[in-house]
């Protein structure tokens, strides 16, 4: 039977089989081809000739993609997740979540939560940052279950891994969309005014609209500095439309002349902040490299 891996740990696999979950261990093929098995990858499994619940996982189907952080494949999409309020939203890390995801070529859908408590309006100079840069950006409240089925059609038929800072409210917005989830919900520290880490491993959940999410550790951790700097500009989605205006073929966008896309940024085209973001990722993955090469 074909089927996709929900979970693993220790050497046992959670398979779903068209609602039906199986306990499965690996054939020892596998392992001596040193194929590692990720959460995410769709395989083949048989059940054991004793025990209909448990089976052996033959093979592994060919991936689309696969993360190391976290490890999961077949990934469609990933929901990147920011408070408006407590926490602050570090806008740096946003934009390097976004940049990471457009490296990986994975679509993004980006929420700000906690707007019950955007009594300034936040939101709005939010929106024009990055609904304006192309991004479906959908604003929410799981206390007050504001935008949640429209966060849940936009879930809908997708393998989606949830992203963020911790605090931020990923598990009570997964709990919003399905109430048999049941995730533990950290809560703020107001010592430190920063979310308690709440989730230890990977696993995917099914959601009775079809599809299913990640709520995924070890994403924020991703280094913007894996990504190649002569394609970083094109991991900016609103830079694209305008690089094919700059003089040199291999414009960085700083100090060139003839640049289209400061162009833009000069003309509001492409907002500043997140030109800013780009400048200072340039000079993050620069640094590394001259720290590798020492």
């Amino acid at each position: 039977m074909e089927g996709i891996i929900v979970k693993g740990i220790g050497g046992r696999y959670q398979v779903a089989v068209d609602g039906q979950t199986y306990d499965c261990a690996a054939r020892g093929i596998l392992k001596k081809q040193g194929m590692r098995l990720l959460v995410g990858d769709k395989v083949v499994i048989s059940l054991d000739d004793y025990d209909k619940s448990k089976g052996i996982i033959e093979s592994i189907q060919p991936r689309t993609n696969a993360l190391v952080r976290p490890p999961v494949a077949n990934v469609s999409q990933v929901l990147v997740v920011f408070a408006v309020k407590q926490p602050e939203p570090n806008m740096n890390l946003l934009d390097k979540l976004l940049a990471i995801c457009a490296y990986h070529q994975l679509d993004v859908v980006l929420c700000f939560n906690k707007i019950d408590l955007d009594d300034d309006h936040k939101i709005d100079d939010i929106k024009k940052i990055y609904v304006h840069a192309g991004y479906n950006l959908i604003p929410t409240s799981a206390k007050n279950h504001i935008e949640i089925d429209a966060l849940k059609e936009a879930l809908k038929d997708e393998i989606t891994v949830f992203a963020g800072p911790s605090g931020v409210g990923k598990s009570s917005l997964l709990n919003e969309i399905e109430e048999d989830i049941n995730l533990e919900v950290g809560g703020l520290s107001k010592k430190i005014s920063r979310g308690k880490h709440t989730t230890r491993h990977c696993e995917l959940m099914m959601l009775p609209s079809g599809g299913m999410v990640a709520d995924t550790p070890g994403f924020t951790a991703m280094d913007v500095t894996e990504i190649d700097l002569e394609i970083l500009d094109t991991c900016f989605i609103e830079f694209l439309p305008f690089i094919e205006n700059c003089k040199f073929n291999n414009c960085m966008h700083i100090k060139e002349p003839g640049c289209g896309v400061k162009e833009a940024v000069k003309e509001n085209k492409i907002h500043e902040n997140r030109y800013e973001s780009y400048v200072y990722f340039v000079k993050e993955i620069e640094d590394h490299r001259r720290y590798k090469s020492w």
